[in-house]
């Protein structure tokens, strides 16, 4: 049972890296929406296109308000908790096969 054990602890680590990953790329996507970058730029391109289909979802829920746009702020909230929830879990199922 032990492979099922290492199977849960590496799935979990995985999940934790691309959840880690994708929250930088919310907050990279969020600090360069405050400057005036060029939208050719292909980082902003990649950015926009792995962020933006969360955050247009985010945003039919949370509206602007007073011109700041808080749908980042929401993700990131969102992915700590599922980091948080799912990790942890997958790492108790992990240990509960030792």
């Amino acid at each position: 049972m032990f492979v099922l054990a290492n199977f849960f602890e590496a799935l979990a680590q995985l999940l934790e890296l691309v959840l880690t990953l994708y929250t930088y790329a919310v907050i990279a996507r969020a600090v360069i929406s405050w400057f005036n970058v060029s939208p050719y730029n292909p980082l902003v391109q990649f950015l926009r296109r792995i962020t933006d289909p969360v955050l247009y979802q985010i945003q039919k829920f949370v509206p602007s308000a007073a011109g700041m746009d808080f749908s980042p702020l929401v993700l990131i909230l969102i992915l700590y908790f599922l980091k948080s929830f799912l990790v942890t879990t997958l790492i108790n199922i992990a240990y509960a096969f030792r």
